[in-house]
């Protein structure tokens, strides 16, 4: 096991395309990080810059002490699961599993004891010598894994592993992921575009945006408190509601001064309830009228649009700019579509950010 340390690592590709624009990450020892972001955000390459895969332009990449940027992959003692497997069609599981001890040399009997004890681990003893072709996409999946785990490496890098298995079984094998990282203990760190996936696995989140951490730390903290728009609006679904304010009313809820030149104001779904009550004290609320309604079982998303004239903005603080408001609620009931309805949230559940998005403001 080992810690991993990032420092002020940057990769530019010929003709100054910058994919990594100096990231700065600690994961501590037997922690699992999470790098999560849209498409293109760079995730993929901070992972095998990791690896040793890509090269870096600039910066460190330390693991367990030992800046590895010139390291070899093969000798950073890592292990990566990638997204397509990788296994070989020829061999059977047992020989997936243990191809890569024999190419280091190591003695046959101890091969043995790591290839099975990693199959009892995996739930696969009873497949190890079926050929890949023999197995479902999510036995292949715990192959790829059983033969990184049967290095024994100070680190497991996971790339979009479960990206190309069905709904269903993502979510089981999710399960399985993090029960078996927290049994073995290893320092890990995967990478997802899935926002549900990256809050149910990570001790440690990074949202990542054009080749730029936006946020990192605990991911209900980074839910909580979203430190810009990006984050707010990628992490949470449906999404946070972002909604601009003109100055004077980002003055009156920001009367430090951080507001002066506008602001956008956020609630989130669930924070929002229907009803026919005043808005409270500071508080916000939408008049909309229902255009769709998504029902999910336990839950009911409601989605309005909201119209008023922008001068009534600085008079009420629950009269916004026109936009779409989702409003989450439980259970299954909900409006009729084109009703007009009232939603509002109290003002200890907004979120407040600069004009730019760029800066979370008021704490």
């Amino acid at each position: 096991m080992a810690n991993v340390t990032l420092r002020n690592v940057r990769k530019t590709y010929p003709g100054g395309v910058e994919a990594i624009k100096g990231v700065d990450l600690e994961i501590g020892d037997g922690q699992f990080c999470v790098l999560v972001g849209p498409s293109g955000c760079g995730k993929s390459t901070l992972l095998r810059m990791v690896a040793g895969l890509e090269t870096i332009t600039s910066g460190e990449i330390d693991i367990g002490g030992r800046v590895v940027n010139a390291i070899e992959p093969a000798d950073r003692d890592i292990a990566m699961v990638f997204q397509n497997y990788a296994l070989y069609p020829h061999m059977t599981v047992y020989n997936n599993m243990a191809y890569g001890l024999r190419n280091r040399g190591m003695a046959r009997p101890e091969i043995d004891r790591r290839v099975r004890e990693a199959a009892r681990t995996l739930e696969i003893g009873a497949m190890l010598d079926r050929k890949p072709k023999q197995l479902s996409g999510g036995q292949r999946q715990r192959v790829a894994m059983g033969r990184a785990i049967v290095r024994q490496p100070k680190v497991f890098l996971f790339d979009e592993p479960l990206s190309n298995l069905d709904a269903k079984l993502r979510i089981a094998m999710r399960v399985e992921i993090r029960k078996l990282q927290r049994r073995l203990n290893t320092t890990s760190i995967y990478v997802t575009h899935d926002q549900l996936e990256a809050m149910t696995l990570a001790d440690i989140l990074v949202v990542m945006n054009g080749g730029v951490v936006e946020q990192i730390g605990n991911p209900l903290a980074i839910y909580q408190k979203p430190a810009t728009t990006f984050v707010a609006a990628f992490i949470g679904a449906p999404p946070m509601n972002l909604t601009p304010i003109d100055a004077a009313e980002a003055t009156a809820r920001q009367p430090d001064g951080t507001g002066a030149g506008g602001a956008i104001l956020g609630v989130r779904p669930e924070d929002l309830a229907l009803t026919d009550d005043a808005v409270p004290a500071g508080g916000i609320g939408y008049e909309l009228t229902v255009e769709a309604i998504e029902r999910v079982g336990a839950e009911t998303f409601v989605y309005g649009t909201r119209s008023g004239a922008a001068a009534a903005v600085s008079a009420n603080p629950g009269e916004l700019p026109p936009g779409e408001i989702v409003v989450r609620l439980p259970g299954q009931s909900a409006p009729t579509i084109g009703a007009r309805v009232r939603a509002v949230a109290p003002r200890d559940k907004l979120h407040l950010f600069s004009a730019d998005g760029r800066n979370r403001l008021g704490g």
